[in-house]
């Protein structure tokens, strides 16, 4: 009975890990002052439209703390609104909705998707956006 336990106690705890969302990543709430200052600096810039019941916002969550995992030494800046407590923000970003995503590089929006779940379209945004020198989007 005993051996019985620790297994279930095992595969919950094994669970626990692997549904719990991921929020290790080092994000900051949007505010323009760091969103400028990043800008001037070169640094690409995702800004998260993001609400924490919204189930499509949890798997980008996924797929963005994995990236920044896989890819320690990115340049990326993760930048958050709360799209119901920031509701002037989403505004002034024109968001439609939560789950949107915007990357900024050089003071120019460099892509806008509404709740994409593929990491490989993320990803591949997120690489193409670093990529960029100011002469590439002319």
């Amino acid at each position: 009975m005993q051996r019985l336990n620790t297994t279930i106690l095992a595969l919950v705890a094994t669970l626990i890990l692997l549904t719990a969302p991921a929020h290790a990543v080092e994000k900051m709430p949007y505010s323009p002052e760091a969103f400028a200052k990043a800008q001037e600096a070169g640094v690409p810039v995702l800004i998260d439209v993001y609400a924490d019941w919204c189930p499509t916002c949890e798997r980008q969550q996924i797929i963005l703390n994995r990236y920044m995992r896989e890819n320690p030494d990115s340049p990326l800046k993760i930048m958050v609104i709360d799209y119901d407590k920031n509701k002037d923000w989403v505004k002034a970003f024109r968001a439609p909705r939560q789950s949107t995503l915007y990357l900024y590089k050089d003071n120019e929006q460099r892509w806008f998707a509404v709740a994409p779940t593929s990491s490989r379209v993320i990803y591949a945004a997120i690489e193409k956006v670093i990529g960029e020198t100011p002469s590439d989007n002319s």
